[in-house]
């Protein structure tokens, strides 16, 4: 198989027809940003995990509706993705207030710096998972995925003036949300 046959046009063309060896190359190769995407915009592993699985499942059924030219395969994958995880964040609701969220318990011992570190983490995580379905996205996309904001437009679907608009408001919450906690922060 040459590189051409290789590439996920041509794998998205064959699993559209049924090929299931295309499908799994496919899998295989976009299943880490995935799987990252779904487990920042839900906030868990097992939640990421399901999105995830729901994302390749639709994949599967309906990759035979994409088209080369409309849009990059991986950018339609993407928007796959991005969708599943906001369908099972609305299918949550009413969500938790920031101070009633759960924290992510670390059975391992850490030092005072890795103490403070996974603090850092959690509150982040916590202010992130407090945002707007469309603002957290927009966060994943960009600064968790390191997708351009042209690319993260693409998959969200809006202008890149949108998508600016989105992160500029994300980061004004995630500021204000994370404002009492910079002493202990830094």
């Amino acid at each position: 198989m040459d590189a051409s046959e290789d590439s996920d046009d041509v794998l998205a063309m064959r699993a559209g027809r049924g090929d299931r060896l295309a499908a799994s190359r496919l899998i295989a190769r976009h299943s880490p940003r995935v799987l990252a995407i779904c487990v920042r915009m839900m906030g868990d592993r097992a939640s990421g995990e399901d999105a995830a699985q729901e994302t390749f499942m639709k994949l599967w059924r309906s990759v035979g509706r994409w088209r080369p030219g409309a849009a990059k395969f991986e950018t339609w994958l993407y928007r796959v993705a991005s969708n599943a995880c906001i369908d099972r964040l609305r299918q949550r609701r009413p969500q938790t207030a920031v101070e009633d969220a759960p924290e992510i318990a670390d059975e391992t011992p850490l030092a005072d710096h890795g103490l403070m570190a996974d603090e850092r983490r959690r509150a982040v995580e916590t202010a992130i998972a407090a945002l707007p379905e469309r603002q957290r996205l927009a966060i994943v996309l960009c600064h968790y995925q390191e997708m351009s904001n042209v690319e993260a437009a693409a998959v969200m679907e809006v202008s890149v003036e949108a998508l600016e608009s989105l992160l500029s408001r994300a980061r004004k919450s995630l500021k204000e949300c994370l404002a009492p906690m910079r002493a202990a922060l830094a």
